[in-house]
């Protein structure tokens, strides 16, 4: 009897390990995230242009990466970059956003994206901005 009871365990442990590892990929996969930023000096004082390369299991309308944002130190937004479709065939995707205002005394942003279903969350990138 012992035996019988430490085979149905073992099964039970291996298939709750196996749906576990199942599930992990589908909750981290929703999070979008940032994989690289540049940062350029623009025309004018203190504007710069901005690349950002982000990654985003987009489904569709319902489940896409639709913007991506630029913050100073204290979390002040100083650009959003919005996104307008799905980029379901097309990832990572990289997108720009010229003439970005970073006020005077700024050394360095953050960068982070946002999704229709889980908003915030997945990677940033913080990085120094050039010339200060």
């Amino acid at each position: 009897m012992g035996s019988d009871r430490r085979m149905a365990a073992a099964r039970l442990i291996f298939t709750l390990s196996a749906v576990l590892a199942a599930l992990v990929p589908v909750v981290h996969a929703g999070l979008a995230d940032v994989l690289a930023v540049e940062i350029r000096p623009g025309v004018e004082a203190h504007r710069f242009d901005i690349d950002v390369t982000v990654r985003h299991a987009d489904s569709g309308w319902d489940h896409f990466a639709n913007r991506w944002e630029v913050l100073g130190p204290d979390g002040e937004i100083f650009a959003i970059r919005r996104l307008a479709h799905p980029h379901v065939h097309e990832q990572p995707f990289t997108r720009s956003l010229s003439g970005v205002r970073i006020p005077a005394g700024f050394t360095w942003i953050r960068v982070r994206a946002h999704d229709l279903v889980h908003g915030h969350g997945g990677r940033e990138v913080t990085l120094s901005v050039p010339g200060r």
